[in-house]
C-alpha cells in the first residue's frame, strides 16, 4: 500500500469506523477518541494528538465538517476544507482513524464508537466535555490534556490576516 493510500484509508464514514473499532476491541485494543475542528494544524494540536494516542492503542479523531465549523466559529471559518483537514490529521503517525461529523457536538460519534478513553484539551473540565458522562458510565476514562501555551488557531489566523 502506498503512503497516500495508507492516509486515505484512515478516513472513514461512521458505519465503517464502527466496524473497524469493533474489530480492534475484539483484539483487546484500548480505543481513544478526541475531536475538534483542526482548522490550521499547529504545535498545540500535535501535542494533544500525540498525548491522546499515548492513552491507548487506537486513536480516533472526530473532525467537524465545514458546516459545523461555521456554526461554531463563524462565517470566515474554516480556513481549510473538511477534506483537507481530514487528510492532514490522517497523515499523522499517531492517528489511526478520522471520522467527520456534521452535528454541533461529537456525541453521536462517541455513542457509536464507545471509546475507552475520551480526550479533550486543557480548556475543558469533566462537566463541559461532551460525552464524558456517557464514557464514564461505561467505566471509561476521561482525560484532559493541558494546553501548550502560545498556540491558537484563532491567534494564527489573526496574525496572518494582519500581515
Amino acid at each position: 500500500m502506498s503512503k497516500l493510500q495508507w492516509i486515505r484509508q484512515k478516513i472513514k464514514a461512521l458505519p465503517e469506523a464502527v466496524t473497524a473499532v469493533n474489530a480492534q476491541r475484539v483484539r483487546g485494543k484500548k480505543i481513544v477518541f478526541t475531536n475538534g475542528c483542526f482548522d490550521i494544524l499547529h504545535h498545540g494540536h500535535l501535542d494533544l494528538l500525540a498525548k491522546a494516542a499515548d492513552e491507548g492503542n487506537i486513536l480516533i479523531v472526530g473532525i467537524n465538517t465545514d458546516a459545523s465549523v461555521k456554526k461554531l466559529k463563524g462565517e470566515k471559518r474554516p480556513v481549510n476544507t473538511q477534506q483537507d483537514r481530514a487528510f492532514q490529521v490522517a497523515s499523522l503517525l499517531c492517528v489511526d482513524m478520522v471520522v467527520l461529523f456534521d452535528e454541533d457536538t461529537p456525541l453521536t460519534l462517541i455513542e457509536a464508537l464507545r471509546p475507552d478513553v475520551l480526550v479533550k484539551g486543557g480548556d475543558y473540565t469533566f462537566d463541559t466535555i461532551v460525552g464524558a458522562k456517557e464514557v464514564s458510565a461505561r467505566g471509561g476514562k476521561v482525560a484532559v490534556i493541558p494546553f501548550v501555551s502560545g498556540y491558537s488557531t484563532t491567534g494564527l489566523i489573526d496574525i496572518i490576516r494582519s500581515l
